[in-house]
């Protein structure tokens, strides 16, 4: 029999459903290391945690996600609550003694994600950042291509994340819009960006960026004045110099009309290149040099010879989704709790990935190149 590990859930919303999703389907998927106890969901608003212990099949309900942190038959702490939450509830979960995984961005600032990296490796237990883009399959082929030298020296890269779900300027403030609450677009999706180029061609060694307020106010939801300031960036570029001597550039927007999950990278070599959208997640563009006259980019569809492609579908073409990402993602931090080789993102990656975002922001705001090395 497997041993039990206890799971605790604070947030219930978009992100707390996918995560309850991943934790469901991967003990359906996956041989896991343990036999996972849903045992309690908090929320702010007891309804929704109600409801959802309901839907996502946890025995108890709560408004207080300290019980959670202190709970006995609790092993692990899963945060999915907005950004400025995610610095107490982790430090305190760890301090119980509790394993974390935690959604991005890690934290607001750098100070607070390396005090979270520092107390979790003294601390000796296991942690994850929700960057489950990396968990698809065809990024684990693009990195060894790249690795292993097929598409030549790496000239340069590119990535984009743009969506539209701030696009409308009728759209009332939220946590998103609050610089204290670790709102703006360059924690958001920049924090995607910054970490699939980190996957891809490793650590940054310098940027030079500008963000840009693009609706300027926005209504307040049931509250006086009938209009406020925003004071987050809507939109986010850098010029990115890597360790490894690469250029290149990252643009990130959530006010994007029409874009729905345009998490987009390009790698251009000396003998290939590759070109990948997370719209169509299934699918890796290659592109061969010196092919004559079948020149051209060649559709790599994701398959069973793309592990753990394989543990959910035997036909290649079939497809995987967003939460399945996910269900690989709960994979991945349920081996590093049981001391297998842990393949992360954990909380020191989650912490670069913060220093590059702190470091966009900086470089705006001094229209200056910054150095992290």
């Amino acid at each position: 029999m497997k041993p039990r590990l206890g799971l605790g859930l604070i947030g219930t919303g978009f992100m707390g459903r996918a995560h309850a999703i991943g934790f469901a389907t991967a003990a359906r998927v996956f041989d896991l290391p343990f036999s996972v106890d849903l045992v309690a969901v908090a929320d702010v608003d007891a309804a929704d945690a109600e409801r959802a212990r309901q839907l996502f099949g946890f025995r108890r309900a709560t408004t207080d996600w300290r019980s959670l942190v202190h709970a006995t038959d609790i092993d692990v702490i899963d945060i999915t609550t907005p950004n400025h939450l995610h610095h107490d509830m982790a430090v305190a979960a760890i301090e119980a003694g509790k394993h974390v995984y935690c959604e991005k961005p890690l934290a607001c600032n750098a100070a607070d994600t390396l005090a979270m990296t520092h107390a979790a490796e003294t601390a000796g237990v296991a942690t994850q950042v929700g960057f489950n883009y990396l968990k698809n399959p065809l990024f684990d082929l693009a990195r060894s291509l790249i690795a292993d030298g097929e598409l030549g020296d790496i000239l340069s890269y590119r990535g984009v994340h743009v969506e539209d779900y701030m696009a409308d300027p009728d759209q009332p403030m939220t946590w998103r819009n609050e610089p204290a609450s670790g709102g703006g677009v360059a924690g958001d999706l920049g924090s995607h960006a910054f970490a699939t180029a980190r996957f891809l061609l490793g650590p940054v060694e310098s940027l030079h960026g500008r963000c840009r307020t693009l609706i300027p106010t926005r209504p307040v939801a049931g509250g006086e004045p009938d209009c406020a300031a925003v004071l987050t960036e809507d939109h986010a570029s850098a010029h990115v110099s890597f360790e490894n001597g690469v250029i290149g550039t990252l643009e990130v927007n959530w006010a994007a009309t029409g874009r729905k999950m345009q998490h987009d990278f390009e790698v251009y070599g000396t003998r290939g290149s590759l070109c990948f959208s997370q719209e169509r997640l299934n699918e890796l563009k290659l592109y061969r040099a010196g092919d004559g006259a079948t020149r051209g980019f060649a559709t790599v569809l994701a398959g069973p010879d793309h592990p753990p492609y394989d543990a959910f579908c035997i036909a290649p073409g079939h497809q995987l989704g967003f939460n399945d990402l996910k269900t690989i993602e709960v994979r991945d931090f349920l081996d590093a709790v049981a001391g297998r080789p842990a393949r992360g993102p954990d909380f020191r990656e989650g912490h670069e990935v913060q220093r590059l975002v702190d470091a966009l922001l900086q470089s705006s705001r001094e229209n200056r190149t910054v150095c992290l090395r």
